[in-house]
């Protein structure tokens, strides 16, 4: 068994939202925190919450390119062995899969949130079995417990993500990694201008602050858990009625959210 190494987190989809927060908070527990995301605005987001003592180390990258995983993974046997895995990146597209998307944009949804995740697993958790310590945080999402009209794409792309995060989360047992997947629920962040979802009623209705989720999650992980509803009492209560109701009332339930032109006035 190797020595472990000084505490080292990588977040993915760092620049913003829910992952920059999770960054602040490796940063605010003096975890080193290697910060990765497609956009620019990466290294202000890094400059942001540099502070004495802390190395944050930005890398841009758009992950929905394999290369670019394996450059990512040689990046930071440069830089040191990861003790903390926030994988994080994901994007969304909303409207109708048959008339309302591209295809381009749907793959997309899949190599960021789904291959992209495997890629990175992959290649790290490797060298974190080896030295029999680590901490794993996948982001799924409370969409991962529904089918999503409007948004097929997207809820089963996370419903993939909190599976393998369940699956990893048993074959790692004893090992000394634990495995944790974070549900968010609608959260303030730049997801539904993205995904073009600015005229649904989810985007226009009440969301969660991404400090608040970012915290919940990072809590969760120190601590092991399997999982974290994070937010507000309302994304608990829909993850509990999601074991409960059958498909048919959770699609019709989502599509009143998700479907173009809802929004609320």
């Amino acid at each position: 068994m190797r020595s472990i190494p000084p505490p080292l987190a990588l977040v993915t989809g760092a620049s913003t939202g829910i992952g920059l927060e999770l960054a602040k908070q490796f940063a605010a527990h003096d975890f080193d925190v290697v910060m990765v995301a497609e956009e620019a605005a990466i290294t202000d987001a890094a400059a942001h919450i540099a502070r004495p003592g802390v190395r944050v180390e930005p890398i841009r990258l758009d992950l929905t390119r394999p290369e670019n995983v394996e450059t990512l993974a040689q990046r930071l046997t440069e830089i040191g062995e990861p003790t903390a895995l926030a994988l994080n990146a994901g994007t969304g597209t909303g409207g109708a899969f048959v008339t309302g998307t591209t295809l381009a944009d749907q793959l997309a949804v899949v190599d960021l949130n789904v291959r992209s995740t495997v890629h990175l697993a992959k290649l790290l958790l490797p060298g974190m079995v080896e030295r029999a310590h680590g901490r794993v945080l996948f982001t799924s999402s409370i969409a991962a417990t529904a089918p999503g009209p409007y948004q097929a794409v997207y809820n089963a792309s996370k419903a993939f993500v909190q599976s393998f995060a369940k699956a990893l989360r048993e074959e790692l047992k004893d090992t000394g990694v634990t495995v944790t997947a974070l549900l968010p629920g609608p959260t303030a962040t730049h997801f539904f201008a993205r995904a073009g979802m600015l005229d649904t009623r989810i985007a226009t209705g009440p969301k969660d602050d991404p400090t608040t989720v970012a915290r919940d999650g990072y809590e969760a992980l120190m601590n092991g858990k399997r999982q974290v509803v994070a937010g507000s009492l309302i994304n608990r209560a829909q993850t509990a009625a999601a074991r409960l109701l059958p498909d048919s009332v959770l699609t019709a339930a989502h599509r009143l959210l998700t479907k173009p032109g809802t929004a609320r006035g």
